[in-house]
């Protein structure tokens, strides 16, 4: 007599130790360091460049510990949105669960124009179009066969990143001390022109908010815990490594780039996906004699771009799971397949995905080009969520008479690294064009580009609160036990 098949009524926990770790260190090693770095070193200056991602750095770890805290207690695919939703108000968590949906949504469409970019490396007269659609059933494919599929991947995506990452480091310390490449560099490069610090506080500002879009992605550890096999050991372990990978891979791999390749060199301004020829790690490379640089690091960078489009795959489709659960999203987009998977949401996420891409080969890809800008400030005000809400939630927790040493994971710094991280993002929301202003004339377009997520988000969130009639939850009455994970 055969049984019918039982649908799953929560995600599968696939995600081993291994996987969680690398999510972590992965997280955020892609373009904005392979590429982005060497604007940031030419605009700031070396010393500019790495006061502004040591303290972008900085933050980040807080902002880390602080999700890592909430995240061992409370595992939630929905993350961000439910801890808002509980500690602060449902109608933050709401607007919060959409933002980074539709963030991760349309990061998915401006990797997949990169891709098709870099591949024309290899191929400069194959279709983008053709490129697109394969590169978009891969990210597709590794998501739908299961959640193991997507950590594998991220493992392995990771695996490479890192290993070039510390070849580069290696190599470049025996360039600075000349054993390869000729002639030791030495510091040189710190004391010519106006080093370390070129350009002033704006060229600053600018090199910190880059810093700001190079690290985001870091905070997916928050979502991968809620189908962690055992979020209480593994996301504790994943988080730890947060700080070093800062410390190692940005800061390490910036002062290795400085301290070879002068910040007056006009190829670090022309970094990009469609010139990997000039990235810093090209240049460096090329300097120390390996011809054949420019190759691996296009490989590299791809991999680090398919990475990025696998990620934001994987995040916005469970979180806009969760925000299906909550009855904060349609109903049909909380349905699971047999395999324990979102599928619904990860249609949905897919077809938008799509679409924006689409967008970006008609008319000039005006609309894509509105689409993207209006994602640019989503990563910041999700930080600033994580930060809001673990502030409130250790508020509520020592309220309602709680043992703090009963946390799995208690973040350090507590209130200053929660109040420090939410400081320095509304700096970063707030500063994103104030350079449109110190211009002779105000530049109106450039204001509407950077800003045009605020209102947007503001609309979301008031509109949610006003039609629901939401208000924020008190301390006392915050629901600490449902999906808690304690001993």
């Amino acid at each position: 007599m055969s049984h019918p098949k039982v649908q799953p009524t929560s995600l599968k926990a696939g995600l081993k130790a291994r996987h969680m770790t690398m999510i972590a260190l992965g997280g955020s090693i892609g373009t904005g360091l392979f590429l982005a770095s060497g604007g940031a070193i030419a605009s700031a200056g070396p010393g500019g460049a790495l006061l502004a991602y040591a303290a972008v750095g900085i933050m980040v770890y807080f902002l880390m510990t602080s999700l890592g805290e909430m995240a061992t207690y409370m595992p939630d695919s929905g993350s961000f949105g439910t801890y808002a939703t509980r500690f602060v108000d449902p109608s933050l968590g709401f607007a919060l669960g959409w933002n980074f949906w539709y963030n991760w949504a349309i990061t998915i469409a401006a990797e997949l124009s990169a891709a098709t970019l870099i591949i024309k490396y290899w191929f400069p007269e194959s279709s983008s179009f053709l490129w697109s659609l394969l590169f978009l059933a891969v990210i597709l494919g590794l998501n739908v066969l299961s959640v193991k599929g997507y950590g594998e991947s991220e493992y392995w995506f990771a695996i490479i990143k890192i290993a070039v990452v510390i070849l580069f480091i290696i190599v470049g310390l025996l360039m600075i001390v000349g054993i390869i490449g000729g002639q030791p560099t030495g510091f040189k490069n710190f004391t010519m022109g106006d080093a370390p610090f070129h350009g002033g506080f704006f060229a600053f500002l600018g090199v910190f908010m880059a810093a700001g879009f190079s690290f985001q992605g870091t905070e997916l550890i928050g979502v991968a815990a809620g189908e962690s096999e055992n979020p209480r050991q593994n996301v504790p372990r994943a988080i730890r490594q947060v700080f070093w990978r800062i410390l190692i891979f940005y800061i390490l791999a910036i002062a290795v780039i400085s301290l070879i390749i002068p910040y007056t060199n006009p190829d670090l301004l022309k970094s990009g996906v469609d010139n990997i020829g000039v990235s810093p790690f090209t240049l460096v490379f090329e300097k120390a004699g390996l011809a054949f640089a420019a190759s691996v690091m296009n490989a590299v960078i791809l991999s680090s771009v398919l990475s990025a489009g696998n990620s934001g795959m994987y995040a916005s489709s469970r979180v806009l799971y969760g925000l299906a659960k909550e009855g904060k999203a349609p109903q049909f987009l909380a349905k699971l397949n047999k395999r324990g998977l979102p599928i619904n949401a990860l249609l949905l996420t897919t077809l938008v995905g799509m679409v924006a891409f689409f967008a970006s080969l008609f008319g000039d890809g005006v609309v894509y080009t509105w689409l993207l800008n209006a994602s640019g400030m989503c990563g910041f005000i999700t930080w600033l969520g994580v930060a809001l809400c673990h502030y409130r939630f250790r508020r509520a927790y020592t309220v309602q008479g709680l043992d703090l040493n009963k946390l799995p994971y208690k973040a350090r710094w507590f209130p200053f690294g929660p109040l420090f991280a939410l400081a320095l993002c509304i700096i970063v929301i707030l500063g994103q064009s104030l350079s449109a202003f110190s211009e002779g004339s105000i530049d109106w377009y450039g204001i509407a580009v950077s800003y045009v997520s605020i209102p947007l988000f503001l609309i979301v969130w008031l509109g949610y609160k006003w039609k629901k009639k939401t208000k924020v939850v008190p301390l006392a009455e915050c629901d600490l036990t449902t999906g808690a994970s304690i001993d």
